[in-house]
């Protein structure tokens, strides 16, 4: 690792004092979505874990940009890093109702609204177990998760539902132009990793949905044996990348487990949703980077990193 202890330590505390921290909790069913996500999400910045972050006082893009760049200098970003689900993926149907369907036929009476509630306050607990959620392939994890949310213990009906989750029935990209982009970023040279909260499945998921090829590395919490906001696993991702982390930009959708974490691991990051809508707004867009780099439109902030691209 090229970057010292103490620079990343002097960045993290520098943006523990500067970034937003407006009560975000990202595609947790509590504010941005109103369904939970399904069975297999992490819900590490659940409503329990907002409520204890400290407020932090805003920071503009160029104020971050101009701290980075005192530590790095003019980094060209050589990779991009992507959440799973919420960035990459969604799913097809609430989880509530997945819930309810499938146990309908095993006695669960609850209703959607109930299962619901009941999921987030499950997920809201302290997981005992283990340091980790998700141990290999999650299951103690998750038959908590659904017990606690429908009242149901059968374990047939749990296998139903932990296996629905592994399939491309469950599962939608959330940006269907996601394959174009990422070939013309491979094109161009830039390395792609998927950074994931996730048990096992992960992989076996991806290539449902026909797109583990994508990908140069799949980083996955499960296999790491670290869960995100923890700087290790954007760390173990650099590396089977072969770059350095402030080499890197990490897109996801949830503020402190994808920006804070990257950050904190050495990364740029971006924001799923408020600074990034869309893969095209990441693209070497050639049309684009025919113009001259110095224009400050918020599409060529996020452009200015993969300046060296051509397609």
């Amino acid at each position: 690792m090229v970057l010292m202890a103490t620079t990343r330590t002097e960045l993290s505390r520098f943006l523990s004092r500067t970034l937003t921290r407006p009560g975000f909790i990202a595609f947790n069913g509590s504010i941005r979505q109103p369904e939970a996500p399904p069975v297999h999400r992490n819900f590490s910045s659940s409503a329990a874990a907002a409520a204890v972050v400290p407020q932090r006082e805003p920071m503009g893009v160029k104020d971050y940009e101009d701290y980075r760049r005192s530590l790095y200098g003019d980094i060209t970003h050589k990779a991009l890093l992507v959440d799973a689900a919420g960035t990459l993926l969604s799913p097809s149907q609430p989880m509530a109702q997945i819930y309810r369907e499938i146990g309908e036929k095993y006695g669960v009476q609850y209703s959607e609204a109930e299962i619901l509630n009941r999921y987030r306050r499950a997920y809201a607990q302290p997981w005992g177990k283990s340091r980790l959620r998700y141990v290999n392939d999650g299951r103690p994890f998750w038959q908590y998760i659904v017990s606690s949310s429908t009242g149901c213990s059968d374990a047939q009906y749990f296998e139903e539902v932990y296996n629905y989750y592994t399939t491309d029935k469950a599962w939608h990209l959330c940006d269907p132009e996601a394959e174009k982009v990422f070939m013309a970023l491979r094109k161009a040279g830039v390395k792609l990793a998927v950074v994931s909260n996730f048990d096992t499945r992960l992989r076996p998921l991806l290539r449902a949905l026909n797109c583990e090829h994508w990908f140069d590395a799949v980083a996955v919490s499960a296999e790491v044996e670290a869960e995100k906001p923890n700087p290790t696993i954007f760390v173990k991702a650099c590396e089977l990348l072969g770059i350095k982390p402030e080499e890197a930009v990490h897109v996801g959708d949830d503020r402190r487990n994808d920006v804070w974490g990257a950050r904190d691991a050495g990364c740029d990051a971006w924001l799923w949703g408020s600074d990034v809508h869309s893969f095209k707004e990441v693209s070497p867009n050639p049309v684009i980077h025919s113009f001259n780099l110095g224009l400050t439109t918020k599409l060529t902030l996020k452009l200015y990193p993969f300046s060296h691209l051509r397609i």
